[in-house]
């Protein structure tokens, strides 16, 4: 099979989204991205950016709301769920702005 060549962009792209998404994986950003996990993980140690270990401060989905929780405890809790949304919105942002990137230079390297 052929070697894929990416832009420097792309791998800057995507060191960046790794950097910037708490809790995200390798495996997990590679994945999304379309790319090998030691591919990402070459990229990550070129740029000195250490590998999290898998499961260190994961998930998406937090408990359901407890029927005794305080208003001050929900609240705490709601605002913890908001800034989880936001963190994965700005990691779907990120990505979808990788993957219109990666689109158009393909797109732009085929001679049909």
């Amino acid at each position: 099979m052929a070697r894929k060549t990416y832009s420097e962009e792309f791998r800057r792209d995507a060191v960046a989204l790794y950097r910037d998404t708490p809790g995200a994986t390798v495996a997990g950003i590679a994945a999304d991205l379309g790319i090998s996990h030691p591919t990402l993980t070459g990229w990550l140690k070129t740029a000195g950016i250490t590998v999290r270990k898998p499961g260190a401060a994961t998930g998406t989905s937090g408990p359901a709301s407890p029927a005794g929780e305080t208003p001050e405890q929900e609240a705490a809790r709601l605002r913890a769920e908001v800034q989880q949304l936001r963190a994965e919105k700005a990691k779907l942002e990120t990505e979808r702005d990788i993957l219109r990137s990666a689109a158009k230079y393909f797109a732009g390297e085929t001679r049909w």
